[in-house]
């Protein structure tokens, strides 16, 4: 039984961290959860683009 709850919270903190909001900016965009798969960060397009240009 407790096997079966813990799952299930291991599943929502995954679910969590697909909630398409960037890490820098705080806005919600759709290329957060496609740069997340490509690059591994959390960031939407234009933080992905600055940081490129500006890597600070």
């Amino acid at each position: 039984m407790t096997d079966k709850i813990e799952k299930e919270i291991i599943d929502d903190e995954k679910f969590n961290d697909l909630d398409d909001i960037c890490d820098e900016c705080k806005r919600k965009e759709q290329s957060v959860s496609h740069n997340i798969i490509l690059t591994g960060f959390k960031v939407c397009e234009s933080c992905r683009i600055s940081k490129t240009i500006f890597p600070i």
